[in-house]
């Protein structure tokens, strides 16, 4: 295969709406442009557009598509994350008749019928970071390595307060597949080799930062001798730093974060954080894109049904090794 063009279309909730109505050359099912002489279209449909790890992950699904000729489409809300905003672009994509879907589900059962829905006509679906309930109909699901980072921040929470003393948990949802995955390590890790650890509570923000500073408000003041926090995603861990900052805790109470955004790479320099789970957004996006032309061109032999990518430990004392991890950002 070799061709030239790439073209990158960002939309707004509003375009994906219109693109779901729009009339295209190619009807949905009919193997869009694959083996037709033109290039590929791949939808590329983010959880939100505007988080640093999805950025990240545009910015590497970019520079992917240009490499491998494909036409991207890289579209999805900027301001929620959610079902409710995810599917307009989900269902835009695929009634414009794209020759394969990559997306990281908001919800694992809200999306599953999207994904019936794209199989039904053809396309072949990639999920990444996160997945839908069934995976019998996708192509290959990348991601994180979730129940072995969750299992790793406990691992270094326990040595940061003397393996022993109070600790809680701050989650995004109890239905996002990487969420539930983390929160599962972490417990599952602190009941088998750390029982002096106790685990007091966990909650969910709901990729609300101001939640998340309510619910570890009121964490802290059940708690007060709490000794450390696990923020399972990015805006989990703005809401934590808020209440922390609230208590005047900062440094006094143990933050591990999930994600290396560039403000959070900060924050660890600077104390307050002790430690970052970061993941590889960009990999997860380059292996996307390959497995959608891959699949594509008829070749699903070669694509992994599933590819877990390990994660990275940041913590001021190893910034100098792990600083390469921290997301690109425009």
């Amino acid at each position: 295969m070799r061709i030239t063009m790439k073209t990158v279309l960002s939309l707004t909730g509003a375009a994906a709406l219109a693109l779901a109505t729009a009339g295209c050359s190619t009807a949905p099912g009919d193997g869009g442009t694959a083996g037709s002489g033109a290039k590929p279209r791949v939808a590329f449909v983010p959880g939100i557009s505007s988080d640093p790890f999805f950025v990240a992950m545009e910015l590497a699904a970019q520079e992917e598509a240009e490499k491998l000729g494909v036409e991207l489409m890289y579209q999805g809300s900027s301001s929620d994350y959610s079902p409710q905003t995810q599917l307009p672009f989900v269902d835009g994509a695929l009634a414009q008749g794209v020759d394969a879907l990559i997306m990281a589900p908001t919800d694992g059962d809200a999306l599953q019928a999207s994904v019936t829905k794209a199989a039904a006509q053809g396309v072949p679906v990639i999920t990444v970071d996160t997945t839908v309930t069934d995976q019998s109909d996708l192509v290959s699901h990348i991601t994180g390595d979730n129940e072995d980072g969750g299992r790793q921040a406990a691992q270094t929470m326990a040595d940061l307060i003397g393996d022993e003393g109070k600790v809680f948990v701050i989650s995004g949802s109890p239905t996002i597949t990487t969420d539930t995955l983390r929160v599962k390590g972490f417990v599952d890790e602190m009941e088998a080799n750390h029982p002096d650890i106790e685990v007091v509570g966990i909650d969910y923000a709901y990729s609300q930062p101001s939640e998340a500073t309510t619910k570890v408000n009121s964490a802290l003041l059940n708690n007060p001798d709490l000794e450390g926090i696990f923020s399972v995603e990015g805006n989990s861990g703005v809401g934590a730093v808020a209440a922390l900052r609230n208590a005047d805790k900062i440094g006094a109470v143990h933050l591990i974060g999930y994600d290396a955004y560039p403000n959070q790479v900060e924050e660890l320099e600077q104390g307050i954080y002790s430690a970052l789970v970061a993941q590889d957004p960009a990999q997860e996006a380059r292996l996307a894109l390959q497995s959608a032309v891959a699949a594509i061109e008829g070749e699903t032999d070669d694509v992994e049904k599933e590819v877990v990518i390990p994660n990275v430990v940041m913590t001021a004392d190893n910034l100098d090794d792990t600083r390469r991890y921290q997301y690109a950002e425009k």
